[in-house]
């Protein structure tokens, strides 16, 4: 699937049972290190896309979509059948979905804006430490 306008773009699952639309614009796009999501993506870190709730319609004709209670008050969506992780939303960002930008079929609708959870970054991976971006220790701290 590709954006059908300027306006949007779809994504999808790695089976392709779970896909979904996004109407830009976002509100923001950050790699997110913290071992929550290393540990739910088997990676060092995840670039999430946050999305206003409305601006987003997900399709799962068979019913694959799972939601995992990572942690009080937030919740992980994956895929049943292949396994993808997908989502994420919170209590704490209330009316935001957040998508996993690999998960995209096209291109996001801005560059990422930060480093969050800096402090649980995997020292193993290499970021580039010139690439502009602020290191914020938990989701807005400096």
């Amino acid at each position: 699937m590709r954006a059908n306008t300027m306006n949007e773009v779809h994504g999808s699952c790695l089976c392709g049972d779970v896909s979904f639309r996004l109407t830009w614009p976002s509100l923001w796009v950050a790699h997110c290190h913290c071992t929550l999501c290393q540990r739910a993506h088997g990676a060092a870190f995840v670039t999430w896309i946050g999305m206003n709730t409305e601006a987003c319609a997900i399709d799962d004709p068979h019913a694959h979509l799972r939601w995992y209670a990572s942690t009080p008050g937030a919740e992980r969506g994956f895929c049943a059948c292949c396994g993808s992780s997908l989502f994420f939303r919170s209590e704490r960002w209330a009316g935001e979905l957040h998508i996993a930008v690999a998960n995209l079929h096209g291109a996001v609708d801005r560059a990422p804006m930060a480093h969050v959870f800096w402090e649980s970054h995997a020292p193993w991976a290499a970021t580039d430490p010139n690439d502009g971006l602020p290191r914020k220790d938990g989701a807005g701290s400096n």
